[in-house]
């Protein structure tokens, strides 16, 4: 990974972004590397030489994202494709996509120059909106489309096909399609598994669905997805990606697919997905130094671990 000039875009809405883009500037100046900055990024430290989120996506050899998951689902959207690999620095709230804090900048930075960084491709879905045989509406999603009831109260019945078979008929508040990325975001919220970005299938999760035995269904991402309304009367909103919804016209239906495209985020070799997923959703567990200190083994295979008796490998626990 030859990384010679670099984007920067920040969220400027968020608090001290403005010192750390400065830094973080100066940084990727003492390396010998170009950087440019996005307009509203520019204006931040007052300049007015930036240029727009789709410039830097196709002129630079590395985007570096100051904000959090929700800045990347805006700046994928603004982008467009093709697009340069994304270095993430959180300065949101949870940060699965912006795995880099301000504070390992420095160290990541590191990484990078030495080519020890890793690249994780993330899958995205091509949303379609077909009507009359017609693509009505386009729209690529890195997390998730949703199809629900919109503002109304009421239960939707939604006919879902797999590759041309049908799979159900889900009546409930809507139905999420998510990709392994968007598996942590509302799919898992919905009751929906976590998936590793590299598992190649999407996931189908219904919201609150009326029949209990509907559960998630994972399907091979090579798989075509098709949701349509199965009722007239009612109406179905899609929303993908978060954005604002589209109300789909009575017989519309909704065909999703993967994408030709990817979208390729820089990241730590120190931090793999299951790491991040305890840091992020405070998963607990003694780690092996702490058992090394706390076991007392009492007998072959039988252990007194916090106050209980349990059974462990030995093999694998000393």
């Amino acid at each position: 990974m030859d990384f010679q000039t670099i984007g920067l875009i920040a969220n400027a809405t968020k608090s001290g972004v403005g010192e750390l883009v400065q830094s973080i500037r100066a940084e990727i100046a003492r390396s010998g590397k170009n950087s440019r900055m996005e307009r509203r990024t520019a204006e931040l430290l007052g300049e007015s030489t930036g240029a727009t989120i789709g410039q830097l996506a196709r002129e630079c050899d590395l985007l570096v994202l100051l904000g959090g998951d929700g800045t990347l689902l805006q700046m994928v959207r603004e982008a467009g494709f093709p697009m340069a690999p994304v270095l993430g620095v959180n300065v949101g709230t949870l940060g699965f996509l912006t795995g880099v804090g301000p504070v390992e900048f420095p160290r990541v930075w590191e990484q990078v120059l030495r080519n020890e960084a890793v690249l994780s491709s993330r899958s995205l879905l091509a949303v379609d909106v077909i009507r009359a045989g017609k693509v009505q509406h386009s729209e690529y999603a890195l997390n998730e489309a949703v199809l629900s009831r919109g503002e109304r109260s009421r239960l939707i019945r939604l006919h879902v096909d797999i590759d041309g078979v049908t799979l159900t008929e889900y009546n409930a508040d809507g139905l999420i399609v998510a990709t392994p990325t968007g598996s942590t975001a509302y799919s898992l919220s919905a009751g929906g598994p976590l998936l590793a970005p590299n598992s190649g299938v999407f996931v189908i999760t219904p919201i609150c669905p009326h029949v209990l035995t509907n559960r998630s269904v994972i399907v091979n991402d090579t798989s075509c997805i098709t949701v349509q309304s199965a009722s007239l009367r009612h109406t179905v909103c899609l929303t993908v990606d978060g954005r604002d919804p589209l109300y789909l016209d009575p017989g519309s239906e909704v065909r999703i697919r993967r994408a030709p495209e990817v979208l390729r985020l820089v990241c730590s070799p120190d931090l793999t997905f299951f790491e991040l997923l305890r840091q992020k959703l405070k998963w607990s567990g003694p780690s092996f130094e702490v058992l090394r200190g706390e076991v007392g083994r009492l007998g072959d295979g039988l252990v007194w671990l916090g106050g209980r008796l349990a059974v462990v490998s030995w093999r694998w626990a000393l």
